[in-house]
């Protein structure tokens, strides 16, 4: 019997990597996308020994408006069939406002936005042709709310979770699901630059979550059929909350707020 495979982008590292351990631990193969091939190799070949899975390595970067094309040519090429799809690739990004290079937002939006649709467009077709398939895109928390200062990365994952409740209830009934994951505060590499590192040092410790936890509630909700999950028992209270209009107020108090 074939084993199923993920595809997983921004598998280099944080989410991206953790859902490569859990997935390669339920047994599925996989292939795993990200900008620095080095480290996928490495990753690769440490799932190939602690869970004997195939590891495909393929380096891309999405933020180029031909990688998702060129990607599927690939995976194509290898004969290769992709069964679960998590679109985790993704980056804190430039201000919209204050950052006046033009074509580095053109990027931010691919890679934040454009890509994942891109993936959706190319590899959920095959699925519904075989009755079967999984697609997680990784939003988040800040997509659920608007604050002042977040004009990027919070509207980017506002649109991923609008596209994600779009596919689930196209493809119902198809044998594929599609989830929206938004995690809140998580412990990983994606808070090291020195303003997010800051942010997180000013947040109070009850609002991070670690890596292993957010992943094991995601795929659980997938399996469900859920087409939106907030990872964390915290945030599925505060995020009601947040939506009101003492919620940037709140999120100040915890130290979640960019500076002009």
């Amino acid at each position: 019997m074939t084993r199923q495979r993920a595809l997983i982008t921004g598998a280099s590292a944080g989410l991206g990597a953790e859902f490569a351990h859990q997935l390669a631990g339920l047994g599925k193969d996989l292939i795993l996308v990200a900008r620095r091939e080095d480290v996928l190799q490495k990753l690769a070949q440490s799932l190939v020994d602690e869970f004997e899975v195939e590891v495909d390595v393929i380096p891309a970067d999405l933020s180029l408006d031909v990688a998702t094309s060129k990607l599927f040519a690939d995976v194509q090429g290898r004969g290769l069939e992709v069964d679960y799809l998590i679109n985790n690739a993704g980056a804190f990004g430039p201000d919209l406002l204050d950052d006046r290079d033009w074509p580095a937002q053109q990027r931010y939006i691919e890679l934040m936005m454009t890509s994942v649709a891109g993936m959706c467009h190319h590899f959920i077709p095959a699925m519904v042709d075989r009755r079967f398939g999984r697609v997680l895109n990784v939003a988040s928390v800040a997509g659920h709310v608007s604050l002042a200062g977040d004009t990027s990365y919070g509207p980017s994952k506002a649109y991923l979770i609008a596209l994600s409740k779009g596919l689930a209830a196209t493809l119902r009934g198809s044998g594929v699901k599609v989830l929206a994951l938004c995690p809140g505060f998580t412990h990983t590499e994606f808070h090291d630059p020195e303003e997010l590192a800051k942010m997180k040092r000013k947040s109070p410790s009850f609002l991070w979550y670690d890596a292993d936890v957010v992943v094991r509630e995601g795929l659980a909700a997938l399996e469900k059929g859920k087409p939106v999950h907030i990872s964390g028992r915290l945030y599925r209270l505060l995020v009601p909350v947040l939506k009101t209009r003492p919620g940037s107020w709140l999120m100040a108090r915890f130290g979640v707020k960019r500076e002009y």
